[in-house]
């Protein structure tokens, strides 16, 4: 049972189950509501159904999606005869994997060399973080990085990540003032003179109504596009797991100025739900290309779905 959710994960069983047990324990605010609710020996009734979707809805899950995953396990019921509430975990596992599948689309830095990634976000969604979580990944790959101090509005996000630089031995560009674009720009002709494989450049947190802001990130992308006619080659929002469904609008916004081209789901360790990863899905599909339960530099992975399901459900076996 629930094999089909081993499929394709990116880990050795060994990490895998370790990165399974901390996305459980991360989503255990909402897979505890599910559990009590798939027990042996009840019944499959419109009682059952009003519960799921209360939870799925409570869960960050959104409208749009709750309905399109309730139809996809009534479907499932009716067609397989589907008569105890702990069948219906099955149900809903199959029904987030038609959803989330799409989504699940490791960034694949070989096709430039520099792969330039252009961070973005609001403010405390864990860009900078995210960065240094990022360095060591792509270090892990065998890539060479460098990182670019492009938020020149805070002199700490500046320091944090010259911190990270350190940490991972990676060169960092920054200035002690000036223009975020100028940064990101000296950075980008660095790694082409340096034949870098991969710049992470970071970007100023933004409110997405402050439109005068999100006018300044709009030149940043201008900007790098004036050294590499083709980068950004990926542009990666923040997205902090427990804002819920602003998150879901955070993407709109950030979407229709920059071209979002891949999310992180960060801080999936405490009160998150989760849920909002559905709602994305259905709502305005784009990739979550990394998922994050921790502080650690290792608590940053590629987004697979099936282990992601697995933490939700409670799935061990």
């Amino acid at each position: 049972m629930f094999s089909f959710l081993k499929k394709n994960s990116t880990a050795t069983d060994t990490n895998r189950t370790s990165w399974v047990s901390r996305l459980t324990a991360g989503l255990a605010r909402t897979g505890g509501q599910l559990a009590s609710l798939f027990v042996p020996g009840g019944k499959i009734d419109d009682d059952l159904y009003e519960e799921l979707e209360t939870i799925l809805i409570t869960a960050d899950v959104g409208m749009d999606a709750t309905r399109t995953l309730l139809a996809d396990v009534r479907r499932q019921v009716k067609e397989q005869h589907l008569t105890e509430a702990s069948q219906l975990k099955e149900a809903l596992a199959h029904a987030l994997l038609k959803l989330l599948q799409p989504l699940a689309k490791p960034l694949d830095v070989t096709p430039h060399k520099p792969f330039v990634i252009m961070m973005c976000g609001v403010n405390g969604a864990g860009k900078t973080t995210s960065i240094g979580k990022l360095a060591k990944h792509f270090q892990n790959q065998g890539k060479s990085v460098l990182l670019a101090a492009g938020d020149t509005f805070r002199a700490a996000a500046r320091e944090q990540l010259m911190e990270w630089g350190k940490r991972n031995d990676v060169t960092v560009i920054a200035q002690q003032s000036g223009d975020a674009a100028a940064v990101i720009y000296d950075a980008v002709q660095a790694a082409q003179a340096r034949g870098i494989d991969v710049v992470l450049a970071d970007t100023a947190g933004r409110l997405t109504t402050q439109a005068h802001l999100m006018e300044e990130i709009k030149k940043v992308k201008r900007v790098i596009a004036k050294v590499m006619p083709d980068a950004p080659h990926e542009v990666l929002l923040v997205l902090d797991a427990n804002t819920g469904q602003n998150a879901l609008s955070q993407v709109k916004a950030f979407d229709e100025s920059l071209g979002v081209t891949g999310l992180v789901l960060t801080k999936l360790d405490g009160t998150a739900k989760g849920g909002v990863i559905a709602a994305i899905a259905k709502a305005h599909p784009i990739p979550v290309r990394f998922i994050g339960v921790g502080e650690g530099l290792d608590d940053l992975r590629p987004f697979v779905a099936e282990d992601f399901i697995s933490a939700l459900l409670g799935i061990n076996e």
